[in-house]
Parts: structure tokens; C-alpha cells; sequence
């Protein structure tokens, strides 16, 4: 089974990851997994009525660094009978737009959430992006449990199915990167909410330190000094606690 166009096309450095999996799901040796299929093998966007932007709301708490909200919008165009995206991922220094695309089926708001998070993860802990990259496709693939739940949107309960994966808990190379071994992925996507996605989170909660508690610069790292120093457990630093939380909050269509 061949991987939709749209994942292969958000990110020219994305395929590199997509590709081992595509080839070997095309052989049959390795079936496109329940979670990819909900994630990546569903038309997201089949009954958006375009013009349309869905407006998600990003929140990050955490105590190594200072939180903060903001907006993603997704903008949506029919041309010849194709559907059009344009991901505007936050705005300012925390900006991390993807490509446009021309025919867009799956959300790309899922692959712009999941991008910056390995670029936050390469920022904090110097990893590579390739890897962490990998070390969720595999967890996606062959380590997700998935749950029936019921959201609620704008007032209404709705159905949904919530995928969680933990990429990292049985990392062998999880040494190198031990604050973050028990960091949680969450994506709930749900056929009765536009654009298929309602929710997408990452969260780490270490003993010693929540993201409840945060919020604002950490107090243990020196003035200058990288997140990075705190979020490797250096003697005296608290353990990282971050949350990030993307959630649908509205849908405008504009006028043709």
C-alpha cells in the first residue's frame, strides 16, 4: 500500500523517513498500521467546504524556557476541482510555516505539529532530527494504542479515537537523551470535527517538574545559558516538564 501523495509532498526531508516504510508496505512485508491509517491514510479534508480557514490554538507550558500562545491557521481553496492548503504555524520567532500544497487530502496541520517538535527536540537536546523523526514513524508503525473517547466542540459531544505513542521508552539509545524518555505524543481525530483533527500533544512530565509549574523562564539555568543545560539534567537543574497542546477553536469561510 503506497503512502498518499500529500505526506510524501509536505516536506522533501520528511520522505527520506516516509520512504523505508512506503517501499516495504508496497512489498506487503510490513502493512500500513492501524494509527498511519488514521493519521496519514485518511482524506482529512474531504468535507471542508472551501473557502476555508480552520484556526487551531497553540499553547506550550514549560519550566526551561518561557511558555506561550499562539495561532496556526490552515487555509483552504478549491482550484479545478483540487483542494489547496497553506499551514501558517505560529507567528514571530516561533514561526514554522511547511510548503503549500496544491491537492491536499490529509491535514497538514499534523506534520507541521509533528515537524517543529523534532526541530524543539534537535534544539533541546543537540539529537538529530533524522532520528527522532524515525523514532516516531516506528512508534507509529508498531507501538500505538488507540482509544475511543468523546471531545467536545464548540458545546457538542462528538466521538473520536485518541493515538498515543511514546517513541522514546524503549529507545536504546535512550541514555543520551534520559529527560525525555517518558514523553507522550496524543492525536485525536475525530470524522465529525472539520479538517479530521482536533487535537494534537506532546507532553513530558518529569518528577520534580510539571508543566504546571511552568510557564515561565527557568530558574536553575544562568542568564544565557541554552534550555538545552537545564533539559539534560545538569547538576542542580530541574528536569524538563513541557507541554504542547494544539487544538481546533474555529472555522471562518470567507466569501468566494
Amino acid at each position: 500500500m503506497k503512502l498518499p501523495t500529500h505526506v510524501l509532498m509536505v516536506l522533501s526531508v520528511s520522505v527520506a523517513v516516509l520512504a523505508p516504510h512506503e517501499a516495504c508496505a508496497q512489498t506487503g512485508s510490513i502493512p500500513v498500521s492501524p494509527a498511519e491509517t488514521l493519521l496519514f491514510e485518511t482524506d482529512h479534508l474531504a468535507l471542508v467546504q472551501t473557502p476555508a480557514v480552520l484556526v487551531y490554538d497553540f499553547r506550550k507550558v514549560s519550566n526551561v524556557e518561557p511558555g506561550f500562545s499562539d495561532k496556526v491557521s490552515l487555509d483552504l481553496a478549491s482550484k479545478q476541482g483540487k483542494t489547496s492548503a497553506t499551514l501558517h504555524f505560529l507567528s514571530g520567532a516561533h514561526k514554522h510555516d511547511i510548503p503549500a500544497l496544491e491537492s491536499a487530502h490529509g491535514n497538514p496541520v499534523l506534520l507541521g505539529f509533528l515537524e517543529r517538535d523534532i526541530a524543539e527536540m534537535k534544539r533541546l537536546t543537540g539529537g538529530s532530527t533524522a532520528y527522532f523523526r524515525k523514532r516516531i514513524r516506528m512508534a507509529l508503525a508498531q507501538g500505538a494504542d488507540i482509544s475511543k473517547q468523546t471531545i467536545t466542540y464548540h458545546g457538542k459531544p462528538l466521538p473520536a479515537q485518541a493515538i498515543r505513542i511514546q517513541p522514546y521508552l524503549d529507545d536504546p539509545m535512550h541514555a543520551r537523551f534520559e529527560p525525555y524518555v517518558h514523553k507522550t505524543y496524543v492525536f485525536i481525530v475525530s470524522e465529525q470535527v472539520p479538517g479530521g483533527v482536533y487535537q494534537l500533544r506532546s507532553s513530558l512530565a518529569n518528577h520534580g517538574g510539571t508543566p504546571a509549574e511552568a510557564g515561565a523562564a527557568t530558574r536553575d539555568a544562568p542568564a544565557g545559558k541554552p534550555a538545552a543545560a537545564v533539559a539534560q539534567g545538569k547538576p542542580g537543574a530541574a528536569l524538563p516538564a513541557i507541554d504542547e497542546t494544539l487544538t481546533l477553536g474555529s472555522v471562518a469561510h470567507p466569501k468566494r
